[in-house]
């Protein structure tokens, strides 16, 4: 049965199919805990969109410092390449 579905017919639900998942949350969490479970959702969305955004900034900086930077050709009198570690 699955075989003849396409995935235009598994797309996006609709008015009916979430009024049917909004009355199963209803019964299952109750209509108290649901604002608290979405407040609680939403924030964690913004910590894990926050954490990624720090994340894409921190690897532009290391990209933007690997373009900028040029492998030292001299050599110290001692023989060491300038690089610290």
């Amino acid at each position: 049965m699955l075989e003849l579905l396409t995935p235009a017919q598994l797309g996006i639900p609709g008015g009916p199919e979430l009024l049917l998942v909004l009355l199963v949350a209803v019964l299952l969490f109750g209509a108290n805990k649901i604002p608290k479970l979405a407040r609680s959702t939403g924030e964690a969305m913004g910590e894990f969109q926050k954490g990624r955004e720090e994340v894409e900034q921190e690897l532009d900086e290391m990209r933007g410092s690997d373009a900028s930077t040029t492998p030292a050709t001299e050599t110290a009198s001692d023989g060491s390449s300038g690089k610290s570690l």
